[in-house]
């Protein structure tokens, strides 16, 4: 079977029911049926069968170890029941008991500008930036993104953060989130996280942990070779969409963007979702790192075949060669003879070389490879 995970409103069900109009389709989220799956499984499975789409899952976790049953009976046919949940604590803890070796594990996160360019290409990478890759804010232009957002928060705060841990305050919780975005892009710190919204260290932890699963924030590990043994090894805090990361901040119009002091922030954010993106589309997981010592950062390097391509992501429409010293540094540092690229990922109209070996890169190519 296949598992499609990912935050709320990326696209899961429209994407299953549209690949495959001819599934029988039924949702969890409603109680009647998410009460017959879990306590009369074998009554649900017999009303619902395969081939059929099992939206938001992870509200009968009973049904599982029935699906194991009903996958094992007929193993000659396979993708016969296809699994959506928004929750993924409790949708990974079914599969890895019951599921395991039986399900291939998808993960949608928002659209790409790649996307949404192929799909609307008047759109501009400022426009994509500020608004998000939500397909609903995409598709439809009428939709308000700023009361979008604030819906997206409240139901995330009601649904997901009540059902997934025993949160006190959902309040304290939605200052988390928003603390976690005036940190994306920075390197993660627990204690100060903690002590900025009034919290114990071991709540932010497991807060921290609620926002991963739920595919709200993403973490960067550092990347480092057993020669370099001053590098950090605190991974790096990202949100997952810039258009929400943009809403968190207040952040309205690209005009008040270029105007805002997280400008920097949001393009790396923006900058690393497309990165993420391709590198799914390659086929390649766990790819993605930093490089930061204790006086030089390179923002992204990506691994393929033993060979670093290294990428500096810079708001500026025209970067300096100053803007490169960190790459070249980091070049020297790790070897050229192991660096396939060194790039800087900017506003600019068109790519172009600029120093030594060093190119400007539009996010349009860094996306493709």
């Amino acid at each position: 079977m296949v598992v499609l995970t990912g935050a709320r409103q990326t696209g899961k069900t429209a994407t299953l029911r549209r690949l495959f109009p001819d599934y029988r389709f039924v949702s969890l989220d409603l109680p009647s049926e998410a009460e017959l799956a879990e306590k009369q499984p074998d009554t649900f499975l017999a009303r619902y069968p395969p081939p059929v789409i099992l939206d938001e899952v992870q509200y009968a976790p009973a049904l599982f170890r029935h699906l194991k049953v009903a996958v094992d009976r007929d193993r000659a046919r396979p993708g016969q029941f296809l699994l959506t949940g928004s929750q993924k604590f409790t949708l990974m803890a079914g599969v890895s008991d019951s599921l395991a070796g039986r399900a291939d594990i998808v993960d949608l996160e928002t659209l790409s500008f790649r996307e949404i360019s192929e799909a609307l290409p008047s759109t501009t990478v400022e426009a994509a930036l500020g608004r998000g890759g939500f397909p609903e804010l995409q598709a439809n232009a009428d939709i308000d993104a700023v009361a979008f957002y604030s819906s997206y928060v409240a139901t995330y705060l009601e649904r997901d953060v009540r059902a997934l841990t025993n949160v006190g305050s959902l309040r304290d919780f939605e200052r988390f989130l928003r603390a976690c975005a005036l940190r994306s892009g920075n390197l993660l710190n627990k204690a100060d996280l903690a002590r900025d919204v009034g919290i114990a260290p071991s709540t932010a932890n497991q807060w921290l942990s609620v926002l991963e699963a739920s595919g709200q924030v993403v973490l960067l590990e550092p990347w480092f070779s057993n020669r370099t043994t001053t590098l950090v090894k605190s991974p790096k805090l990202y949100l997952a969409d810039s258009g929400l990361l943009c809403a968190l901040l207040n952040v309205r119009t690209p005009d008040e963007l270029r105007r805002s002091p997280w400008a920097g922030a949001v393009w790396e954010t923006f900058v690393f979702a497309q990165l993420r993106h391709r590198e799914r589309m390659a086929g390649r997981s766990h790819s993605l790192f930093f490089w930061r010592d204790r006086t030089r950062e390179v923002d992204f390097v990506a691994e393929a075949a033993g060979r670093l391509e290294l990428i500096e992501a810079k708001w500026t429409e025209l970067p300096a060669r100053s803007d490169a010293v960190n790459l070249a540094f980091v070049r020297e540092a790790v070897g050229p003879t192991n660096v396939a690229s060194a790039a800087i990922v900017c506003r600019a109209p068109n790519g172009y070389p600029l120093d030594d070996g060093i190119e400007v890169r539009t996010v349009e190519q860094v996306s493709r490879g």
